[in-house]
């Protein structure tokens, strides 16, 4: 459901679509630290994580542009190092992570707007996928799982569909939902 809002209205509820996602990755981050153990103690992290996580993404609504720039900076840098091989240098991430804020300051709406579209459709579509594939492997799966939101061992075809899905969300925000509404106020008439 969040990634539907993010992919389709992200600019205009901006504020809950960084608390919602703040608690995604809170829980993610949280649970990941703890690695896989007992079940109780995984969801008692995840929902203590995500409640951070949605707290630090709620008041860092104010330099939340920011943080979504230097985000998409630091996605950028691990996105092509991947590709190279290996992890990159912490300078290089730091520096790509100041140059996407800055670069997201300068260009505040097209920023939410394509950070949300491409990370609601990423969600949209990656939650779509473990629907599609519950029913074949419920069975093979442990007692204890873990998310794993980025992997893209599907193929290319994954990467092809979820930058369709993003540009048609893209489309949406800069069409309908992520308009502006001005209000023109009629000029009193003279006596």
């Amino acid at each position: 459901m969040g990634g539907v809002i993010a992919w389709a209205a992200g600019y205009r509820l901006f504020r809950f679509v960084l608390t919602l996602f703040g608690f995604y990755i809170g829980a993610l981050a949280a649970t990941a630290v703890l690695g896989p153990g007992d079940r109780t103690l995984l969801v008692f992290a995840a929902l203590g994580g995500g409640a951070v996580g949605a707290l630090i993404m709620f008041f860092g609504y104010f330099v939340g542009v920011a943080l979504v720039g230097a985000g998409i900076g630091a996605l950028a840098v691990h996105m092509i190092w991947s590709r190279i091989g290996g992890d990159p240098h912490a300078f290089v991430v730091i520096l790509a992570s100041v140059a996407g804020a800055a670069s997201a300051m300068a260009l505040q709406r097209y920023v939410i707007v394509v950070a949300t579209a491409f990370t609601g459709g990423w969600t949209l579509f990656w939650g779509l996928m473990q629907l599609n594939d519950w029913q074949r492997t419920a069975a093979a799966r442990p007692s204890v799982w873990m998310v794993y939101p980025f992997d893209a061992s599907q193929g290319s075809w994954s990467i092809v569909v979820w930058l369709a899905i993003s540009l048609a969300g893209v489309l949406i925000q800069l069409r309908y939902t992520g308009r502006v509404q001005t209000i023109v106020r009629a000029k009193p008439k003279p006596r």
